[in-house]
């Protein structure tokens, strides 16, 4: 074995199928290992997008409940391959997204006598991974039981893996790597005094509500957090990313939150009004700053396997332990009563709906979203890049179950909700997927669209073209600036889904876009479906 035979086997036999990445010289033997050890290599068109696939692909392979599953893995040569996908490394750090980042690197040696694409890899990664480390040989087992560790214990997260030539291509007498035993707080309910005042605090709550967070979707607590729910009759507001937790149809569920003042206006009375806020695997780095010292700390109790240092609010108790047996031991011996007898809850659910209805003259982004939940399968699973489109979707787009609703809401990126809908679609070719993108968004990365065609996977690609940064111009509209570098010409995305394999339509109103999603859905190639709702459409929705 060589010792890039040492890290495929360990990335085999943590689980990982599949590498995404574009190879370099420097990488080949890397490329070889895994695929000789069973883990498919797939070629992206951009480092920055083969993360984003990596991750999808994650998603799709998380086990029951959500819980979090092998981490993610990407390939990148040395120099430029690893500098262009610091943007997808950073993400899955503010993200929570396990990803094993390796990179090619010349030895020690030859750095100091070459300078032609080298530079600090791992200087420029420490500050956005949980660690970066040099494999050397006769310690490359180790260094990937490390790794694997790092990766996923905890709230996940990348780690980076700096590969010499020598140590890749060189023989060892090393044997395969262990796999990692994990011992975290996940699966450890709390206890102690603190549990002890949070029963007390759940026992005479006649107004609880609950937030849940990113930690309690990797953590797999979805099961437990509505059998809580539904035991207490405690109503649920979510973060993006742990949307599903609950069924969003079910009238306890009051949907997601993060990034809407419009939601907010309706949300944050109701926690005002609350005696308890229960704070489950909540972690604020998806929330926008008005959601900052929202409640009193003394009727906050916290849930959480990590200790929070994001200085975002307080809590009176906090609770280290997992989600799922911490909610268990929470609610034990207490007896379910009546809470909410005002009704606000409801109330505020028939509020959101009214906030964020279809449009009144029948068009516009409301209209879109709203019109495909009615016509994609319940299971879809949709991504969304960011922009003023992913705010409003948030809102819109009702989850079944965990991990229906991909996006970036910890580092908020463009750039994602293709490449992420291309892993999934990869991983489950069973699930329909489709894309939510803005047109800028989807300039970003046009070149995955060939990907799309090459590993022939059916997405369907909904294009909001307004030609336009509709959030930032909204923003600069409002803080009375000049209008200045947020509008952009119109790219006819039809023809270039043609012209890169697939299908795509015009469509400018609600019957057109209906009867094209249904016949996207019956197509082998991927669609896209650009729907022109014109400029300044988001004014007064979000």
């Amino acid at each position: 074995m060589n010792g890039a035979d040492i890290i495929a086997t360990a990335l085999k036999g943590a689980g990982c199928r599949t590498a995404y990445g574009i190879p370099g010289g420097e990488v080949l033997a890397l490329v070889e290992a895994l695929e000789g050890a069973g883990i498919s290599f797939v070629l992206a068109k951009h480092e920055n997008a083969a993360g984003f696939m990596a991750e999808g692909e994650w998603h799709a392979m998380a086990g029951d409940g959500g819980v979090s599953g092998a981490p993610g893995v990407l390939v990148a040569t040395l120099g430029p391959g690893m500098a262009n996908a610091v943007n997808v490394v950073a993400n899955a750090m503010q993200d929570r997204v396990p990803l094993i980042f390796l990179t090619g690197c010349v030895d020690g040696a030859e750095a100091a006598r070459y300078t032609h694409q080298v530079f600090d890899h791992q200087a420029v990664l420490r500050p956005i991974v949980k660690a970066s480390l040099r494999a050397e040989k006769g310690a490359i087992g180790q260094m990937m039981e490390k790794a694997l560790t790092l990766a996923t214990d905890g709230q996940p997260g990348p780690v980076h893996i700096d590969v010499p030539i020598s140590v890749a291509e060189g023989e060892t007498a090393e044997g395969p790597a262990a796999s990692p035993s994990l011992a975290t707080l996940t699966g450890t309910a709390a206890g102690g005094r603190a549990l002890e005042e949070a029963r007390t605090l759940l026992s005479s709550a006649i107004r609880p509500v609950m937030v849940a967070g990113v930690d309690a979707l990797n953590e797999g607590a979805a099961r437990e957090g509505e059998a809580f729910c539904r035991r207490f009759s405690v109503p649920l507001i979510t973060t993006y990313k742990a949307k599903g937790i609950v069924d969003e149809d079910d009238p306890l569920c009051l949907g997601g939150a993060g990034l809407s003042p419009r939601a907010d206006t309706i949300l944050m009375p109701l926690i005002e009004a609350a005696d308890l806020v229960l704070l489950a695997g909540y972690d604020p780095i998806e929330m926008r700053v008005g959601w900052r010292d929202r409640w009193a700390a003394e009727k906050a109790v916290e849930i959480t396997s990590v200790a929070r240092t994001h200085g975002m609010h307080r809590a009176g108790s906090t609770l280290l332990g997992g989600t799922a047996p911490t909610l268990a031991a929470l609610g034990q011996g207490i007896e379910p009563r009546e809470t909410w007898p005002g009704g606000e809850p409801a109330a505020a659910r028939e509020a959101l709906s009214k906030a964020f209805a279809p449009e009144a003259d029948g068009w516009g982004p409301a209209t879109v979203f709203h019109a495909l939940r009615d016509v994609m399968p319940r299971e879809t699973v949709a991504t969304a890049d960011s922009g003023a489109h992913r705010i409003l979707l948030s809102q819109i787009w009702r989850c079944p179950t965990p991990r229906t609703l991909l996006q970036s809401s910890g580092l908020c990126t463009m750039g994602c909700a293709l490449p992420l809908g291309a892993g999934h679609k990869r991983a489950r070719p069973d699930a329909p997927v489709v894309v939510f993108v803005g047109d800028a968004g989807l300039e970003m990365g046009l070149g995955e669209l060939a990907t799309l065609r090459d590993l022939k996977l059916p997405v369907i690609v909904v294009v909001l073209v307004d030609a336009s940064l509709a959030l930032i111009e909204l923003k600069q509209r409002n803080s009375q600036r000049p209008n200045a570098g947020v509008d952009f010409g119109e790219t006819d995305f039809p023809a270039v889904a043609t012209a890169l394999g697939g299908a795509g339509v015009w469509v400018d109103d609600e019957a057109t876009l209906r009867r094209e999603a249904k016949a996207a859905l019956a197509r082998e190639s991927f669609t896209i479906l650009a729907c022109r709702i014109g400029r300044r459409a988001y004014d007064g929705k979000l």
